[in-house]
């Protein structure tokens, strides 16, 4: 494993598991935020937080097994694109749309270490 892939990795893991865990637990500085967007407050618990907090669990998972976290990636960033199309949609350019870009451009970057691990390792030529 790559430095990169494993330091992008580890904080998108953070990133996306308090992110996650904020919305199970429906901390108070996120409600207006969503408000804004239009998102019901029971959309909190599932889809958003069960997603977001599946998605860090994917990512670590994908330190082992790399495909997972692969796909993990994936999931999130897609998850990311709807957010900035929900908020867009509302015409909410509150600081939490802000953040979901960042979330995105973190996801982003996570996937593109984790392909570009994939594809060095794919293509190693055994010494023996």
């Amino acid at each position: 494993m790559t430095t990169a892939y494993i330091t992008v990795t580890l904080i998108a893991i953070a990133a996306n598991g308090f992110s996650g865990i904020a919305a199970l637990l429906h901390l108070k500085p996120i409600l207006p935020g969503m408000a804004k967007a239009g998102v019901p407050i029971s959309w909190l618990t599932f889809p958003i937080g069960t997603l977001k907090t599946a998605g860090a669990l994917g990512l670590a998972a994908g330190l082992a097994f790399r495909p997972l976290g692969v796909a993990a990636a994936i999931g999130l960033v897609l998850f990311f694109v709807c957010a900035i199309y929900t908020h867009i949609r509302a015409s909410d350019y509150s600081p939490q749309f802000y953040l979901a870009i960042g979330f995105l451009a973190l996801n982003v970057a996570a996937l593109a270490v984790a392909l570009q691990a994939n594809s060095l390792s794919a293509i190693a030529i055994p010494l023996s």
